[in-house]
């Protein structure tokens, strides 16, 4: 078992099989490398390339309204994070190092990191805010190749490649017009109005919810 924590907001915990609980709040985090084993930047907004290659078929936005993108807020993922939350401060003092994973200390405390992650606080002052959102697309459901609702996460690998992030760092969005051309870990820019709300799904638990007013493709080097 190893539990490494960098900073305050980002922890990992992982037994020596390889079973990882990972903790990013928004911040810059290693560089890791993608299927075709080209190195992919982990958080946007600092993406400078696309992590997987553009679709065949073009994406299809849904309909916009008649305000303009221009009235959502750019935000980052930090800022869907309370200030005063600290994830790592119950495992600071837990010495884990030396354990094996079928200690039953071991066993609690990654279980007791799922909950907290779970449990994430989100920020209620940004109930009805409307934002624009960079992440990568976790598909949930897709009917005969059109995608009408997904995970957003903040950086690549999340809720398909390791466990989910915090709750705080999840949003959950559908689509007012079912969409072609999208895949899993695909980068996009998500515009629309954020609501707190707690949902399970197969894929993990989502604080935030949004319905999409305006969906555009992260471009490969673009600067913010």
């Amino acid at each position: 078992m190893r539990l490494t924590i960098f900073g305050s907001r980002f922890l990992t915990l992982t037994s020596s099989r390889g079973v990882t609980l990972a903790c990013a709040l928004g911040c810059a985090i290693p560089t890791v490398t993608g299927a075709q084993g080209s190195a992919v930047p982990a958080a946007p907004p600092t993406l400078t390339s696309t992590p997987t290659a553009p679709p065949s078929t073009p994406v299809a936005p849904p309909a916009k309204s008649d305000a303009g993108a221009s009235e959502f807020k750019e935000i980052k993922w930090e800022a869907l994070v309370p200030k005063d939350w600290d994830p790592t401060k119950r495992f600071k003092s837990m010495n884990l190092g030396m354990l094996d994973d079928r200690d039953p200390r071991v066993v609690k405390a990654m279980r007791e990191m799922r909950e907290t992650f779970d449990n994430a606080p989100t920020i209620g002052e940004l109930d009805g805010a409307s934002i624009k959102l960079p992440g990568y697309v976790v598909p949930l459901e897709e009917v005969k190749g059109e995608l009408k609702e997904f995970l957003l996460v903040p950086y690549f690998g999340a809720c398909i490649h390791t466990p989910p992030p915090p709750a705080n760092q999840i949003v959950h969005v559908t689509v007012t017009k079912p969409l072609k051309g999208l895949r899993s870990m695909d980068t996009v820019w998500v515009s629309g109005v954020l609501k707190t709300a707690r949902q399970d799904s197969s894929m993990g638990t989502s604080g935030y919810r949004m319905t999409t007013v305006v969906l555009e493709r992260y471009l490969a080097n673009e600067r913010r």
